[in-house]
């Protein structure tokens, strides 16, 4: 097991892994900058999430940089030890491939999002996410504007007035330290 404290670079755009990290506390970012220098969050990494050498075709390049977010503890994997784990373990293989496939509707969701949608419609679409698992619509803790941008690729001034217009509207407000969607109807229907 190895620990990365937060900012810390486990793996560089253009590297060669021949590991896969495992994830199993915290999160980590997979970042590059666009054609334009803004920084474009590529995706996310939480417990359970696999990255590093099935990033990309056996012996590819790493895609984006890959920064803990907060503290990250990892288990380090040959990318060798794995394929043998897969062919041995039929139950390893469909793990890997549910997490792949889940990877890849979150990417087509956020490229269909980015090609659809203005960046206010992101932000309530990314709230609408956060808060869907909870019974109460909560999103604990609040989400930070800047990770809230980053996420949905926009700048941190589009996220806040964003969000200060639903605060001023009362199709959300914070409570505590949790941001509670109170109109998620009305909140669906920013999504332009």
């Amino acid at each position: 097991m190895h620990s990365y404290a937060p900012r810390s670079v486990l793996l560089r755009q253009g590297d060669r892994p021949a590991i896969a990290f495992l994830l199993v506390l915290g999160r980590a970012h997979a970042l590059l900058y666009g054609a334009d220098g803004q920084l474009v969050l590529l995706h996310e990494y939480c417990p359970g999430d696999l990255f590093g050498a099935l990033a990309g075709a056996p012996g590819g390049e790493e895609e984006a940089d890959v920064v803990a977010v907060e503290r990250v503890r990892a288990l380090l994997l040959e990318t060798a030890a794995l394929v043998a784990l897969a062919e041995r373990h039929g139950c390893i293989g469909l793990a890997l491939s549910r997490l792949l496939l889940k990877r890849l509707r979150a990417t087509s969701a956020r490229m269909y999002e980015r090609a659809t949608l203005s960046a206010p419609g992101r932000v309530c679409a990314e709230l609408l996410r956060l808060a869907r698992d909870d019974p109460a619509r909560a999103i604990r803790p609040a989400p930070v504007i800047s990770q809230l941008a980053l996420k949905v690729g926009t700048t941190r001034e589009t996220a806040s007035r964003t969000v200060s217009a639903l605060l001023r509207r009362g199709l959300v407000r914070r409570d505590g330290d949790a941001l509670i969607v109170v109109a998620p109807q009305r909140l669906e229907a920013e999504l332009v």
